[in-house]
């Protein structure tokens, strides 16, 4: 990492800066830098009801500019629960579509503080319930297979969903991306994960923003070690999709990611898992494309291309990406 990057993360780690109260200007600030959505026909906005009807969920389709695969990618997006939308990360989701030959479908799922858990965890069911379960009334047609992904919270969200589909009795999806994934609910010094403290004040997202954002999430404390909101809190890991699980070197969320993907594969589960060295927090999702972003999409479209040959194994080709990426957990 070089000294340019440290410093800018340095100054991004400020101990000054309080999500609880200017979680309002990052959103405008991601809104004003978030590419204008033009006119193309690979792009579709849709809507879902929730379940209640009380509202709708807007979704928006990204088609790839060359499809190998109809295979699904259902994205959450991260941002703490708090921040980010489909708008924000509509550059992100056009790369994820060509990067991986399938089409995405974004979520933009409620936000805390305004609508604290379960509204967005809710969303996010609702939409994973429909297109495996309830098709029909999607309105979405083409899709044979479902893949969950999230980035962050994210990536929290899409755990979670697959834990409520496993418990509900429902069908899951057929496979599952979690990148840098929150898996536990406290980021203090209680916590029992070294990267908390390790990575927690110089590299961007810090261990402070992290309570923050849990606390606009739900603000009880007893409430945040659901399984829903900490999946790393469930009492059973069985039954669960092919997962692939990406962390960072420099997250202070490294240690639960790994953690809740060893738990995983102990329970008897088909899980990868990676941590792409010198890198920090949302390092895909960042404003530069580097050789180690680039690494991670063909990573995962290694992961996509080819089932698990058992808890441990890859495709030669899948493997020989995972090496060049970092180290295999």
């Amino acid at each position: 990492m070089n000294a340019l990057t440290k410093m800018i993360l340095k100054i991004f780690s400020s101990p000054k800066i309080d999500m609880q109260e200017s979680y309002k200007s990052v959103r405008k600030f991601q809104e004003l830098m978030a590419t204008p959505q033009k006119e193309n026909y690979r792009i579709l906005d849709h809507k879902i009801y929730s379940e209640d009807l009380t509202h709708e969920i807007p979704v928006r389709i990204f088609h790839p500019e060359e499809k190998i695969s109809d295979e699904l990618v259902l994205f959450f997006h991260g941002g703490g629960w708090v921040t980010g939308s489909i708008d924000t990360y509509t550059r992100d989701c056009i790369q994820l579509a060509d990067e991986l030959g399938r089409t995405i479908l974004a979520v933009d799922y409620l936000k805390a503080p305004e609508n604290p858990f379960p509204a967005g965890f809710d969303d996010c069911y609702r939409v994973t319930d429909v297109l495996i379960n309830q098709p029909e009334l999607s309105g979405i047609t083409g899709a044979t297979e479902l893949i969950l992904m999230g980035n962050s919270a994210g990536g929290n969200l899409a755990a979670a969903v697959s834990l409520r589909l496993r418990n509900e009795g429902k069908l899951l999806p057929k496979k599952q991306i979690l990148i840098n994934p929150v898996t536990f609910w406290n980021h203090d010094e209680r916590s029992p994960f070294p990267s908390v403290e390790e990575n927690g004040y110089d590299y961007g997202l810090t261990n402070k923003k992290m309570q923050e954002y849990m606390e606009m999430y739900e603000p009880e404390e007893a409430a945040r070690q659901s399984p829903y909101i900490s999946p790393i809190m469930t009492d059973d890991f069985s039954n669960q999709p092919e997962t692939l699980i990406i962390t960072s070197e420099f997250d202070p969320l490294r240690d639960e990611g790994e953690a809740y993907g060893h738990l995983l594969k102990d329970a008897g589960n088909k899980v990868r898992i990676f941590r792409a060295q010198d890198t920090v927090h949302n390092y895909i999702f960042g404003p530069l494309t580097t050789d180690i972003v680039t690494k991670s999409y063909h990573l995962m479209k290694g992961f996509l291309d080819n089932s698990l040959k058992g808890s441990d194994s890859l495709g030669k080709k899948e493997k020989n990406q995972a090496e060049e990426l970092g180290s295999t957990r």
